[in-house]
């Protein structure tokens, strides 16, 4: 077994959103996506797909029009193989968030302060919640809370009501470490 040392960067938001991660080189590409979920405060909803040089990793669809390999079936070992290796991730085709992510580094055993893998090392702020429309629903819950105003004409107390506690610099790698155990 090898271990990753990962990073994931959300595409097309300012100031960025990323995180350093540790896993496994034997878990599958499903079991990454669950990973992602966890370190990006996601909710696990919507399709996802990986694209590692242009071989597409994913759930199965018979509806797709395109080769998809079964992401349940494929281990990272597979296709991560060099450092420095990049590849992207989408989740929710809708809302069509971009990530790139690189391996960084490949380590024959874990880090020392890192007694389990998953693990996330480190990150910054908290991921867009879910179903807010894309970059463009994220900038505007941005603005609703930056100026107290809607860009789109809504009642902003709704909107602040839907957010509940989710701050935008808030990043918690406790908390995430805790549920990725």
């Amino acid at each position: 077994m090898r271990v990753l040392q990962l990073k994931i960067e959300l595409a097309d938001i300012k100031p960025r959103i990323w995180r350093r991660f540790i896993a496994s080189d034997s878990i599958s590409f499903h079991k990454l996506h669950e990973i992602i979920q966890f370190i990006m405060g996601w909710g696990n909803y919507h399709l996802y797909e990986f694209d590692i040089g242009g071989v597409k990793v994913g759930l199965i669809d018979e509806d797709a029009d395109y080769e998809l390999k079964d992401a349940k079936k494929i281990k990272l070992s597979n296709y991560l193989r060099d450092s420095k290796q990049k590849f992207k991730y989408m989740y929710d085709f809708g809302d069509g968030w971009q990530h790139h992510i690189v391996v960084e580094k490949i380590l024959d055993k874990l880090p020392e302060q890192v007694k389990k893998a998953p693990f996330c090392l480190e990150g910054e702020r908290a991921g867009p919640l879910e179903d807010c429309g894309g970059v463009g629903g994220y900038e505007r819950f941005l603005e609703v809370l930056e100026t107290g105003k809607d860009p789109w004409g809504e009642n902003v107390k709704e909107l602040k009501d839907w957010l509940g506690d989710w701050h935008p610099e808030k990043f918690d790698v406790t908390k995430i470490n805790r549920m990725l155990k």
